[in-house]
């Protein structure tokens, strides 16, 4: 069992590591204001960014889903890691070296099982690097050069060669440490009769990253003829390794992708390579299996999802290219991207256009070209004899529907009309109004409209605060809104709510996950003087999830102000306790009324005296604000 990974080293890998930097891997961010980032939650499907990052707080939080916490906790969701392995992996990356307290460290036992699999596969890239060089694998180097890639070219791709041999690899990783679990579980070797032999055997390999740009499998193209395999033999679906989730290629690409708002879809690897060779670095590929909804949404996150943003979509021009062309517009309405196919002159792929007419040849072919939705209605429509009335109106009663499901209102009015124009329809507002009415009766069905984009949160909306207890919060309400501005200075900005906020009660705070908030931090000591580590301090301090997702909540959010400094901070805090004044005082007036005129004098004595300190109190405070605090 591993031992407990000692405190201060986790502090140092937290410290060490920019959480903007990992989030960065997965997602693009940008500016939100207020030395925050933000981008489109990786966590739940979003049209508008609500997921922010504090780089100075090391924090993150989606106001839309609620998750939010430190880089620890970013990595162990998004990448289904225990707290061990995330420490483990995060330690490696920054070069620290970990101190277990419990027996040790021993690296073939205490780490965790995701960090051992993307390990093994590691060792495996380098040992297949090393492979194509061997004489064995001039064939794979005679495949290479044949597609015009270099030794160069393979050495930026990883490419490698497996031996032909039963268990080259497998013995290998065995000497490295790797158990014959391990092996198995990672898709590298395979169950044979006397034992576990290599899964890839005389194949030309390429490793296969995730976003992060770990290894996590690999693909293996056929190479000799008495190979009895399938041409491309990619890894088996293991813990770190789904097919649907990976887009080779889409760690080079990433952040040209994200730079430029545009990805180019290619369907293998060679296709990947030549592009970005030919300097169309934004090219990726699915491996093994159809573009589908988990390969969209990496793309989103990496292009922001706005709608200057493009993805072109290469397809053969034969028959299966076309079929994979109209899969994809299937999913075509779940980008705000706007989406295109390309299909090179002779149906060639990139590859095959890099070797036949040079790397220029391939940038035009990705320039965009035919959108996507007009390349699905022209393979509907030429299937119709367009010359007769009845073919005209059987190509409109199929190609309509397709049209009715662009969710923008203006785009489908666009389509429609052109639809008109393919179909010889000269009444055009006659299409226009039977795709309106196909809109309108999916809107019918489904008991409502099209899912529009979250609205943008402003002073007047913000975002919904995690409950901690007590009633739902009525966030319009002025008292609430001040309450939660309050909290977030005195999370960011301590120094200017201090030393007045840590006099503030509880109960100066109404809504009740608000008062648990200003409990958790005068439980951490208080916002005066606030340490380096004063924010984990006020986390820790929380008695449960939901405050401490607020905790980070507030701490992330934008403060509504284009000036924090002392005199917003001021107005904050006399705000909040004018209010409790107020209240205290209508709770005074309400005893005093009670008690009447024939209540005990000394007791309506004190009565009167408090309610007189607080009148003058309140006036001080309206007359001088913060001064009189």
């Amino acid at each position: 069992m591993a031992g407990r990974i000692n405190d201060d080293d986790v502090k140092a890998v937290r410290d060490a590591v920019p959480i903007d930097a990992v989030v960065s891997e997965y997602l693009q961010l940008r500016n939100a204001g207020g030395g925050n980032l933000k981008g489109l939650c990786p966590f739940h499907d979003e049209k508008s960014p609500s997921f922010q990052v504090s780089p100075s707080k090391g924090l993150f939080h989606c106001f839309g889903c609620q998750e939010g916490g430190d880089t620890l906790a970013f990595v162990m969701k998004i990448d289904h890691l225990s707290f061990s392995e995330t420490v483990e992996r995060l330690a490696a990356k920054a070069g620290i070296t970990l101190r277990y307290e419990e027996g040790g460290y021993n690296p073939g036992h205490q780490r965790g099982e995701r960090i051992r699999l993307v390990e093994a596969h590691k060792v495996a890239t380098q040992f297949y690097i090393d492979q194509l060089d061997s004489p064995e694998a001039e064939i794979g180097r005679k495949f290479l050069a044949e597609r015009g890639f270099d030794q160069a070219a393979a050495a930026h791709f990883g490419v490698g060669y497996s031996p032909a041999g039963w268990d080259h690899l497998t013995r290998f990783l065995r000497g490295k440490g790797f158990s014959d679990k391990e092996l198995i579980l990672s898709g590298l070797s395979q169950d044979g009769r006397r034992g576990p032999i290599d899964r890839f055997r005389g194949r030309l390999m390429w490793p296969i990253r995730d976003v992060g740009g770990d290894v996590v499998g690999f693909g293996a193209r056929k190479l000799r003829d008495d190979d009895n395999g399938p041409k491309y033999l990619n890894t088996p679906e293991t813990p770190i390794y789904k097919k649907s989730q990976v887009l080779y290629g889409v760690d080079l690409a990433k952040k040209d992708i994200a730079k430029v708002s545009r990805a180019v879809v290619v369907e293998g690897y060679t296709d990947v390579m030549a592009c970005h060779l030919a300097g169309v670095t934004t090219a990726i590929a699915t491996c093994g299996t159809a573009f589908g909804g988990d390969h969209i949404k990496i793309l989103r996150r990496l292009l922001m999802d706005n709608g200057s943003a493009r993805v072109i979509f290469t397809f053969d021009g034969d028959a299966a290219g076309q079929k994979a062309a109209l899969r994809a517009f299937e999913d075509d309405q779940k980008f705000a991207a706007e989406t295109y196919i390309a299909i090179a002159p002779d149906g060639m792929d990139p590859c095959e256009l890099r070797l036949a007419k040079g790397d220029q040849a391939v940038v035009e072919l990705v320039q965009p070209r035919t959108p996507l939705f007009e390349f699905a209605l022209r393979q509907i429509v030429k299937r119709y004899d367009l010359e007769t009335p009845a073919g005209r109106a059987a190509a409109l009663d199929e190609a309509a529907p397709v049209v009715a499901r662009i969710k923008n209102i203006g785009a489908q009015h666009e389509v429609a009309v052109q639809l008109a124009g393919m179909l010889g329809i000269l009444d055009t507002q006659f299409v226009v109004k039977r795709v309106a009415q196909l809109a309108r009766w999916a809107r019918d069905r489904g008991g409502k409209g099209p899912a529009q984009p979250a609205p943008q949160r402003g002073y007047d909306t913000p975002a919904p605060a995690a409950a901690a207890s007590g009633p739902a919060l009525n966030l319009r309400s002025p008292a609430h809104r001040t309450e939660r501005e309050l909290l977030k200075l005195a999370l960011q900005r301590p120094e200017l709510v201090s030393p007045a906020f840590d006099a503030y009660g509880i109960d100066e705070f109404t809504a009740p996950p608000y008062a648990a908030v200003r409990q958790c931090v005068q439980d951490a000591g208080g916002a005066t003087g606030a340490p380096a580590d004063y924010l984990d301090a006020v986390r820790e301090a929380a008695p449960n999830d939901g405050v401490r997702a607020l905790v980070t909540e507030l701490a992330v959010e934008t403060i509504f102000a284009k000036n924090v400094d002392e005199a917003y901070a001021g107005d904050q805090l006399v705000t909040v306790r004018l209010r409790a004044v107020d209240r205290r005082i209508r709770d005074v007036q309400g005893t005093l009324a009670r008690l009447g005129a024939n209540g005990d004098p000394e007791q309506l004595a004190a009565v009167q005296n408090e309610l007189w300190v607080l009148t003058q109190y309140g006036q001080s405070l309206r007359n001088n604000g913060a001064a009189a605090l």
